[in-house]
């Protein structure tokens, strides 16, 4: 089971130098041995002066509501110093980016996506101590009902189907999914629904086609819910060529 594919797929990751008043992810340590990772989701590093900074980055996801990013602390660090893959494979983006050779920069992104994956990855075996996506990828029964869901958004899904997926009583499952993800199974995919439904449209697809995607049993249905998420209509989200 692949807790992080199907997320890492449905946002545009895209990573590339930049300076350090700019960048929300930098390494820290010394040059021939980085030690830490430090990355601010949701803004820009914020370090205090004396540490020695490798590298900085921006991390960026596109546009649209990122479940994950949104689950993950303020700051998140990750330590190298017993991760010899990950420091190997910053060091490589390290010499990337001083080197200033031809198509460093794509280069830098591709291994700052694989960078990323590591980071998340880590995040996710830690665990979480606030309730959210995190908290629910790192539970083994839950994680299988959440993948479920991130993989086939348009099954038409009960309670029962996911408590099934998670090999949890009813009753168990709807009990610990809240406690640990902190809304209800149907809750989470309404949200996720729409957060695809968004990208779609945002692309150019029909409202129709969208709505009959993501299980809904009309188009009116669906652009009810739609507004109500976002505050607008679905339609006014179209891109037109």
């Amino acid at each position: 089971m692949d807790r992080l594919t199907t997320l890492m797929e449905r946002f545009q990751l895209s990573v590339h130098p930049a300076p350090l008043s700019h960048a929300n992810l930098v390494a820290l340590g010394a040059p021939s041995a980085p030690d830490r990772l430090v990355f601010f989701p949701r803004g820009k590093v914020d370090i205090k002066a004396e540490h020695a900074v490798l590298l900085s980055v921006r991390v960026d996801w596109g546009a649209g509501h990122n479940p994950l990013v949104a689950a993950l602390p303020k700051c998140v660090e990750f330590d190298l110093v017993e991760n010899f893959e990950t420091r190997d494979l910053l060091q490589v983006m390290l010499a990337e980016s001083t080197g200033r050779r031809c198509g460093a920069q794509s280069v830098v992104n591709r291994l700052g996506e694989v960078l990323m994956v590591r980071l998340l990855r880590n995040q996710i075996e830690q665990g979480a101590t606030e309730p959210g996506l995190l908290a629910g990828l790192a539970n083994p029964r839950l994680s299988r009902a959440i993948v479920a869901v991130h993989d086939h958004p348009g099954r038409l899904w009960s309670n029962a189907d996911l408590a099934g997926e998670a090999g949890l009583s009813l009753s168990r499952f709807a009990e610990l999914f809240a406690a640990e993800v902190g809304e209800t199974p149907m809750g989470y995919l309404r949200r996720w629904r729409l957060t695809l439904a968004h990208q779609d449209l945002a692309k150019g697809d029909r409202v129709e086609a969208v709505a009959r995607r993501y299980a809904y049993a009309s188009p009116e249905g669906f652009t009810r819910a739609f507004r109500k998420a976002y505050g607008v209509a679905p339609v006014s989200l179209r891109t037109f060529g």
